[in-house]
């Protein structure tokens, strides 16, 4: 196998790759719900914000909350009955 040295082409690739994915999330973060909403109308399945008004939420999405939390009460429940008293860290 051929070792190759790091070279500052390397250096000035890794930084500006950086650099690219800051920015790229930065404008992702800005603009989330809008990027959201049109990935699910192209059939993604995007996670809702965990911060969204419940009252704004569709029935469906209410539905799908309420089966997540169902789901990590059970989880709980099970490691507290075998673990005893003490809750899980996440």
């Amino acid at each position: 196998m051929m070792m190759q040295t790091i070279t500052r082409d390397h250096i000035t690739g890794a930084l500006v790759g950086a650099g690219v994915l800051a920015t790229g999330y930065f404008i992702y973060k800005k603009n989330q719900n809008r990027v959201d909403e049109f990935m699910r109308r192209q059939g993604i399945n995007m996670p809702n914000n965990m911060t969204k008004d419940y009252r704004s939420m569709s029935f469906e999405e209410l539905l799908e909350t309420k089966e997540l939390i169902e789901d990590i009460i059970a989880e709980r429940e099970e490691h507290i009955h075998n673990h005893g008293a003490t809750e899980p860290t996440a």
